[in-house]
Parts: C-alpha cells; structure tokens; sequence
C-alpha cells in the first residue's frame, strides 16, 4: 500500500524498524548480487547492472521469515500477545486486542474467542505478517490482516480478521468487531462447551503438551476404565481362541495364548484410550502427542508378546527329547533365547522412540560403533561362543561321552559357553576353549554302537597241522555261540609262520556300548581261546633263542677253544704260522 494512503497516525517513533529491515535487505541483496556477478565473470571486470527497485517493507516473498525482525506493532506480536495473556489467564487485559461492541464482556469474549481459536484454527504464528502495516498482498485493504484459516460453521467457513487500530498504548492489531461479534455464535458449536461453561478456570487453561489441566486429570479415568474394558475383552476373546487351539495336537499354542493375556489387554486398553480421545476435545497438537503414544504403546504391547513367545519356544525346545538327551543344547537353548529377547528389545526401544519423534539415527549410529568395539574387544568370547554352538549342532560330544581329543584320552565333564572340561585317566581335569576345540579332531568311543575283539594267537612249532585246524575252528565257534556277537564278520584266521611261532589272527564285533560289559566278555572269551589250546594238544609260544654249543670238556674247554680261535659251532681255524720277521710268542 503506497505510503501516502497511510491514516496520518503518530507513528514516527515505530518507523525505524521498518526503515532499518529495508535498508540490511537492500544491503543484503546488493552483496549476494555482487558475488554471483564476480563468479560468473571469473575475473573479468564489467560494469555493475544497475541497482533495482527495493521491495516495500510489507514484501515477503523470498525472505526467510526466521531472520525478519517482527515488529512491536505487526499483526504477529499483536496476536502472540494475546496468546499469551490467555495463557496466563488475565482475560481482561485479553480483551484490549479486540474490538469490542459497546457493553460486551471483554473477558468472557477474549476467553471464548481462544477456545474457538484453539479448536479449529490452532494458529501458526509464523504465519502472519511480522510487519508493522501487515501484508499488503492479500487484497483485503489498508490495515486489515486476515488469519490463513477459517472457522467452519452451518453456514460455511467464516473469515477470523485484525484491524489496525490506534489505542491509548500505541498502535496494535486487534480482532475486528465482525469477527467479535460471531465470537458467541462459534463458542456454542463447540463440543465442549458445556464443560467450559461449568470448569473452574484453573482447570481450563493449558497445561503441558497442550493438555487442559481438566485433560490431564480426565486421562487416568479413562485409562483406568479402557484397561478394565480391555481386560473383560481381553477375556472373551482369548476364550473363543481357546476352543480353537484344543482342538490341535500341539501345546505350544495352548501356551502362546496364555502368554498373550497381558499385551492382549494392553493392546485393548490402548484402542480404547484412542476411543476416548475424541470425546476430551483436544487441540491438535495435543492429539497429535497422544496418538503417537498410543501407537508406541502397540508397539510396546507387539514386542511384549514378542518376549513371551520366546520364552515359549525356549521352554517347548527344552522339553523336547532331542534338546533333553543333548546337554549342549539345554545350554545352547536358554542362550539363544536371551540373545533373542535382548535382540527384541533393543528393536523394540528404537521403534517406540521413533514413533514419539526421537532421533533415533545417533542411537543407531552408536550401536553400531559399539559394537564393533564390542566385536574387537570380545573377538576370543565371541569365537568361544560359536564353537559352543557349533559343538551342540554338530552333537560332536556330550556331557559323559568318553573320548579322545587329538592325544587327550578322558571323560567329559562339562560343556561350557567359553570352555569344555575333561576328566583324564589319570583324574586330572583338562580345560580346551571352545573355539579351539570345534577345530581339533574329536574320538567318541561312547557312540560306538559295537566293541571290537582283535588278537593274535601264536602257537609254538610243534604245533602240527590238525591241532592247528582244531584251534582255529573251536575258537570261531566259540565266538558265534556267543549271544552278543555280530554274525556279519568273524575272522579266524591263520595268518602266517613267525619267527618263532605259527600265528592265527582273531577279530570279532560284539553288540554292547557298555565298556564294562566289553571287558567281561573278553575275559571269558580269552579264558576259552587258552581252553580250547589246551584241548588241542599243542601251547602258546613265547620268543626264545636257542644256541648249539659243541660237546667238549665243560665251560674251561669252552673258553680255550674260543680263546684258540674256535667258534661257537665247535669248528676251530686253523692257526697261521708266525713270520720270520716277527719275536716267538712267550
């Protein structure tokens, strides 16, 4: 609006702000085109355009609205002003900011006209001019200054405008006496009007998060009553689940359905909570805040269940025969399952903290940085716990198993998370680490499911030909009369001429893993084998020498033929006649 069509008002000492915007806008822009023109010549030194018009001081296209200083008398202050005052509850010094007909309760109407305000505009401030003449593009005319929205009614949405007017304190914007006037008509459309009309005023102004102090003390009525709700739903509908899951054969879900009793109710109470809300009348901002704490409290009540179900799974795992006959696995189990639940419940924290607008992206990005410090500092734990997983995937021992572990011969005692524990021969107690030990190479002589008899005879040389025979057929039949041998393979077998016996080889199988039991039939098998030699007429070798010693006159003729060059076969060289060159012996 030209400066000429202002009403002459005294408003010389409000002129600086506007003068002083104008003149760092022109300052600014007059910089910026500097630059641009230097940049885009690279050096080149040209003529300056010439400098353009200044917009007017009520311009605000391709301002930022943050770095425009707000006037004392632009429609912005004006209004945050009496935003304020409301707040505050000093309706009377509210009522300054509009403009009232003659005999009207300035208070009431102040206070009326921010409930409808609150309802259905929740004002944006930014919105308005911060300038001290308003916006000058919205065609409503010289100091008049129109809110972005408008109040819905029967009739169609009504206009809510500021005026610019002149009172004792200075110049301000206050509500036009049209929209005043419509005030009591907007005020009894609203749905909450009879509590405002009853409310102490304490109760009814605006406490955290926007909430009305009667808000806040409604909530935990209504929390309380949709949990009560929720739980006589909750009820019903876990009863009609039931008839369907008695009719499976498993008892997992039998299990699952109990375990759901607490987030089902949760879950409930909350859609009831979200119900209710539409009743209390909140602003938006404060159904915003609400909404998204029930829809963080369903993920609370998804992840609830989400713990519950592995506990279930863990517990129905650790019942079962396979996990109950494996004790790796009745260690292994109980660690997965916190490793899970610890899983679900960091997932679970981030997504709630999403939901109620949280930067979750440093939190994310710091577990990440945590855990790779994690990964370098624990690189032996966490090798120790996959080689547990491993050893109870791979079932490769298990606690009691007797086996030997490269030169380690022992029982295993234990089987830890980081370790395993094994009990020698000797009674000591060794300890190997878990990640090593997934890599050695493992003996387990408790899962043979047959123990093996291997021996070798040696019959001395006189044994003759059918005494040989007999031995061999009287012990094989004496290893297939036995009641526990494996009839596939029985080996009796003459095998060969020792040095100093005739060798028969013996290998059998026996249907036992009970080492114990091994060793008696082995006794008796053995106590047979020596019975049925005998039988034969013929004995066991043993290694012997014989030496052949000519006959002569006892051990002295002995030691003179030997001493004469004589051999121990009774020859005797021939003795060398001494040469002449050499002294006669004496």
């Amino acid at each position: 609006m030209p400066w000429k069509d202002q009403p002459k008002t005294p408003r010389r000492p409000r002129l600086w702000p506007a003068v002083r915007w104008w003149l760092r806008t022109a300052f600014a822009f007059a910089l910026v085109s500097g630059c641009v023109l230097l940049g885009a010549n690279a050096g080149e030194l040209s003529p300056p355009p010439p400098p353009s018009a200044p917009p007017p001081p009520s311009a605000e296209v391709g301002v930022d609205p943050e770095t425009i200083p707000v006037a004392p008398d632009s429609p912005r202050a004006s209004v945050s002003q009496y935003f304020d005052l409301c707040r505050a509850g000093d309706y009377a010094e509210a009522a300054r900011y509009l403009d009232l007909p003659p005999r009207a309760d300035g208070a009431q109407l102040a206070q009326r006209l921010k409930a409808v305000l609150d309802r259905h505009l929740w004002l944006d401030l930014e919105a308005l001019s911060p300038h001290p003449l308003g916006n000058s593009q919205d065609n409503l005319g010289a100091g008049v200054e129109q809110l972005p929205a408008k109040i819905p009614t029967r009739t169609g949405p009504q206009p809510v405008r500021l005026v610019r007017r002149t009172t004792p304190e200075g110049v301000r914007w206050i509500f036009s006496r049209a929209t005043v006037e419509r005030v009591d008509e907007w005020y009894a459309q609203l749905e909450d009007r009879w509590l405002r009309d009853h409310l102490p005023p304490a109760l009814l102004r605006p406490g955290p998060r926007e909430l009305l102090w009667w808000q806040w003390l409604a909530l935990p009525v209504v929390s309380l009553a949709s949990w009560l709700i929720g739980m006589v739903l909750s009820y019903f509908i876990r009863a009609a689940l039931r008839r369907l899951v008695a009719r499976t054969d498993s008892t997992l879900d039998d299990v699952l359905l109990g375990g759901a009793r607490g987030p089902l109710t949760f879950a409930l109470a909350l859609v009831g909570v979200e119900v209710a809300l539409s009743w209390l009348g909140l602003y938006p901002p404060a159904e915003q805040f609400l909404d998204k704490v029930v829809r963080a409290g369903l993920f609370i009540a998804v992840f609830w269940f989400a713990l519950r179900a592995i506990d279930a799974v863990s517990d129905r795992l650790l019942a079962a025969p396979a996990t109950r006959d494996n004790p790796a696995a009745r260690s292994l189990v109980p660690l997965m399952g916190r490793i899970a639940k610890v899983a679900i419940l960091i997932i679970g924290v981030i997504a709630v903290l999403s939901e109620l607008a949280y930067p979750v992206a440093s939190l994310i990005a710091g577990l990440g940085i945590g855990g790779v410090a994690l990964a370098l500092a624990a690189q032996k734990t966490v090798e120790n716990l996959f080689g547990s997983v491993s050893i109870g995937v791979d079932r490769a021992l298990q606690v009691g198993d007797f086996v030997k572990v490269d030169a380690l011969l022992g029982t295993v005692e234990t089987i830890g998370l980081r370790s395993t524990r094994i009990r020698t021969l000797d009674r000591t107690l060794v300890t190997i680490p878990n990640g090593k030990l997934a890599d050695l190479q493992i003996e387990s002589y408790t899962a043979r499911d047959r123990m093996r008899l291997s021996c070798v005879l040696s019959l001395v040389y006189e044994t003759t030909p059918a005494q040989l025979r007999a031995v061999i057929e009287g012990c094989e039949r004496a290893l297939r009369a036995h009641p526990l041998i494996w009839p596939d393979d029985v080996v009796v077998r003459f095998i060969g001429i020792g040095p100093a016996s005739f060798d028969v080889e013996i290998m059998a199988w026996f249907q036992t893993a009970d080492f114990g039991e091994f060793r008696t039939i082995r006794q008796e098998i053995l106590i047979t084998f020596l019975e049925i030699i005998g039988a034969a007429g013929t004995r066991l070798a043993y290694p012997t020498r014989t030496v052949h010693v000519a006959p002569r006159g006892g051990e002295r003729a002995l030691l003179d033929a030997t001493a004469d060059g004589s051999s121990a076969s009774g020859r005797r060289e021939p003795r060398q006649a001494p040469s002449a060159a050499a002294p006669p012996s004496r």
